[in-house]
């Protein structure tokens, strides 16, 4: 055997360690996962290889990171597209990672024998979050260095460890050079780390697991799925075209947009409005409706555990491989759209216009005044819509718990849009042109 076709084999070992050496040949459909999970992994590795070109660069001390960007952008051979290739792949990751989700859930590949994986895929979208958030501060600039200083004062409401995490990851009690020292250090080490671990264990999950969910005719079972066809190049092909795109598409956004630079960071003037990364506008919204406690505390941690529990809920029937479920999952979903479409902008317009609790209850603890007494209404309200459809469809538990995740995920977004385009000088309701010009 030469050493070409050593390392060949070699290769091939590697690859169908996480890919089967055949496949289904319905599984092929693009219409069965678009191709999110291999889009997530091009763009890691967009981001992977740009990060460390960054790195000979960027200096990650307060009176040199910015001038890095700068002299980055301006004296350095291609740069700015680097730079720009790098912002956008982050933030291109979230949504396509957030889409993957979706597509996870809304397709039922969650169910056994996938229920940690769904954990793992959590956890990985986690830090995909994370490893945002903490490159956000890096250039150090006003819009990244206030972003940060209101997300992680957010923690101050939470009980008991707040202002202990706030310490933790600020390096003291204000952003300052501990702060971008620890963001570096995570952002460049610990999180690459985690993924690279994480990401093979999580498609190794998915081919123990039998590979890609499709729903299954009756009577049949793993061992008989349709005829099957080599991974290469059927697989592999497919997910090389899907690559091309999405790197040309990236391309393509770099070369027209600039990654967004402000002024130097100064902690002594604050901008208006001061706002949070746009991935995390949506609970800088809730902030401005609830008490603070049930806004960054309750609402995320409610989330958290929802999210946890859903493939450990047991279920009626297997509905892996089928969208939303059922027929009847169908209509539940767009109805629960239809609604949140409706109630999430009325009530942030009645809220920020009409309900006035600390006037109309001057007597009531702010507590209450400004924390439970929305938060009731909101689940009140909830309830009512929830017994309606649960009184109209008479849903299983795959379709009730589908119809509820759709209804707060869609009110999420409405949020972050508002968030991010709605909100003017005070934080105040105003037209996108008027906020952002």
């Amino acid at each position: 055997m030469t050493n070409s076709e050593k390392y060949r084999g070699l290769f091939k070992s590697l690859i169908f360690h996480f890919r089967p050496r055949k496949v289904p040949e319905r599984t092929l459909e693009l219409t069965l996962t678009w191709g999110l999970g291999g889009m997530a992994l091009v763009l890691i590795l967009l981001l992977f290889g740009t990060g460390l070109l960054l790195k000979f660069i960027y200096q990650p001390f307060p009176g040199r990171a910015y001038e890095s960007i700068l002299h980055l952008q301006q004296n350095v051979l291609f740069g700015q597209l680097i730079r720009n290739v790098h912002h956008w792949s982050a933030n291109i990751l979230l949504i396509v990672a957030f889409f993957h989700f979706l597509r996870v859930f809304f397709t039922g590949a969650f169910h056994a024998p996938r229920q940690f994986n769904w954990i793992i895929g959590l956890g990985l979208f986690l830090f995909v979050l994370l490893s945002s958030f903490t490159g956000y501060l890096l250039p150090w600039d006003q819009l990244s260095f206030w972003a940060i200083t209101i997300c992680t004062g957010m923690l101050d409401y939470v009980p008991a460890a707040g202002l202990w995490l706030q310490k933790l990851i600020r390096g003291g009690s204000e952003v300052g050079p501990s702060t971008l020292a620890n963001f570096y250090a995570i952002h460049t080490a610990i999180l690459p780390f985690a993924l690279i671990v994480l990401m093979p264990f999580h498609f190794w999950r998915i081919r123990k697991a039998g590979g890609l969910v499709v729903p299954r005719s009756p009577g049949e079972n793993a061992e008989n799925r349709g005829e099957m066809v080599p991974s290469i190049p059927n697989l592999m092909l497919r997910e090389l075209v899907v690559a091309l795109l999405l790197i040309a598409f990236v391309l393509m956004i770099s070369v027209s947009f600039d990654a967004p630079l402000d002024n130097k960071a100064n902690p002594g003037l604050s901008p208006n409005p001061t706002k949070a990364p746009w991935y995390f506008m949506g609970f800088q919204e809730i902030l401005l409706h609830f008490h603070p406690l049930i806004a960054l505390f309750v609402i995320p941690v409610c989330i958290l555990c929802g999210l946890v529990m859903i493939p450990y809920a047991r279920y009626p029937s297997d509905t892996a491989g089928i969208w939303f479920a059922s027929g009847k999952g169908r209509h539940m979903t767009l109805t629960a759209t239809v609604a949140a479409l409706i109630a999430a902008p009325t009530a942030i317009l009645l809220d920020e216009y009409v309900l006035d609790f600390s006037g109309w209850l001057p007597n009531v603890t702010p507590l209450v005044s400004s924390g439970l007494i929305p938060l009731a209404i909101v689940l009140v309200g909830f309830w009512g819509f929830y017994f309606f459809l649960k009184r109209r469809y008479a849903p299983n538990r795959n379709e009730t718990i589908q119809m509820v995740f759709v209804f707060f995920v869609v009110i999420f977004i409405i949020l972050t849009i508002t968030g991010v385009w709605f909100r003017g000088p005070g934080m105040k309701l105003t037209w996108p042109w008027v906020a952002n010009g």
